[in-house]
């Protein structure tokens, strides 16, 4: 046997079951046939390998025959051949397959079937296609006579999530609540109840890590951290995702919380500027260390470091700030953005894959328990700051 012979390319005319080695190499012939412009012959060899017992490498040649058909102008035979190819199931060629059914839906005028493709192409979309789905959905639901809902497709194109984001809901809820405990009747039971009383959490209230952010000293203290939440939450979101800027943001007033009952003093506290500087945390380590491409969000980030150590300094400055609360949720936010990369918009880590990766085996790779691991740790220390702290109290 001749070792150093190229391998001899199947006959795609021979009849009979081929091997694995064969139906591979027979699928590159016809990948590289595509390629050439020689669509007739790719036709031929992809005809050949679809039937073999792997659904991946049948999908993957009923993809390609899809391919070669349209260039042959059989629109008809192409799309029947691609949805083929995306019923097969889970297979790579899935999603590329519903990408090209819901195309020549449009070129054939059925808008309403190729939105239902483009939303099964969603679901199995990598994330930086997403955006470029969604405009597409928008377009069509535009030319359908939905305007509703094209206006959610266009904003998820452009980055800008659902017309109610997590940040829009959190900030109603906190002015609601701020208000009402300041200007209604009511309102010193919500502050009894609500408030970081040191001595109350050292008896076991523990929710009160979290219910303080919902309170504030005032209008203006309201309107500046809602305003600082109103910059940096819909960044947050967009680089993590709604779920995850939730987490983020509960982790890191729980440490805000945690550093004042530890370091602030014997009296209450409250407002959300713990949990901010959580999020300016995020979004500083995470921009300096992971680099998201991100150009709306530029200016802000750029500017984060001077804006926390000013804030800071005022901190320091100024009686009655609890500084303990900032930079505990600071440390927070920058542990949670260094540990996690943002995940719902490219990072200049993943715009160099390696070129023979293929992009569904890039989305696997992406850590999901990451978020589990680092939301741990920052839920130990604030176990040992509310041992540290009741211990404190107690004495």
């Amino acid at each position: 046997m001749d070792e150093g012979r190229p391998p001899v390319t199947p006959d795609s005319s021979r009849s009979g079951r081929l091997s694995r080695p064969e139906a591979v190499e027979l699928l590159g012939a016809a990948d590289a046939a595509l390629s050439s412009g020689d669509f007739r012959d790719a036709a031929v060899r992809y005809s050949r390998v679809v039937g073999f017992d792997d659904p991946v490498i049948t999908a993957a040649a009923l993809l390609g025959l899809g391919e070669a058909r349209h260039r042959l102008d059989d629109d008809d035979a192409a799309l029947a051949t691609w949805m083929a190819a995306a019923e097969l199931g889970e297979t790579p060629s899935a999603y590329p397959a519903w990408r090209n059914v819901a195309a020549a839906r449009v070129r054939g005028g059925d808008l309403a079937g190729a939105i239902a493709a483009y939303r099964e192409s969603d679901r199995r979309a990598p994330p930086e296609d997403k955006a470029e789905i969604a405009m597409r959905l928008g377009w069509l639901m535009k030319e359908q006579g939905d305007p509703g809902a094209a206006r959610k497709y266009f904003a998820r194109g452009r980055g800008e999530g659902p017309l109610l984001s997590a940040t829009v809901m959190l900030i109603a809820a906190t002015v609601i609540v701020s208000l009402s405990a300041t200007l209604s009747v009511e309102g010193q039971g919500l502050v009894d109840a609500f408030e970081l009383d040191k001595f109350a959490v050292a008896q076991g209230e523990y929710w009160r890590l979290w219910t303080v952010t919902l309170l504030h000293a005032g209008p203006v203290h309201l309107l500046f951290n809602m305003y600082a939440l109103y910059l940096a939450g819909p960044i947050v979101e967009r680089w993590y995702g709604a779920p995850t800027f939730i987490v983020m943001y509960l982790a890191c007033a729980a440490a805000g919380s945690a550093g004042s009952f530890v370091f602030g003093g014997d009296l209450p506290s409250v407002g959300a500027s713990g949990a901010i500087f959580g999020l300016f945390g995020v979004l500083l380590a995470a921009g300096r260390l992971h680099h998201p491409v991100d150009g709306q969000s530029r200016a802000l980030v750029s500017q984060l470091g001077m804006l926390i150590l000013i804030n800071i300094a005022f901190g320091f400055a100024i009686p009655g700030i609890d500084n303990a609360a900032h930079l505990g949720g600071l440390a927070a936010g920058l542990w949670l953005g260094a540990m996690l990369p943002p995940t719902r918009i490219q990072t200049l880590a993943s715009l160099w894959q390696q070129a023979g990766e293929s992009r569904m085996a890039r989305r696997a790779k992406v850590p999901v328990w990451a978020l589990i691991v680092a939301v741990g740790v920052v839920a130990m220390v604030v176990v040992a700051g509310l041992i540290v702290g009741t211990t404190l109290r107690a004495g």
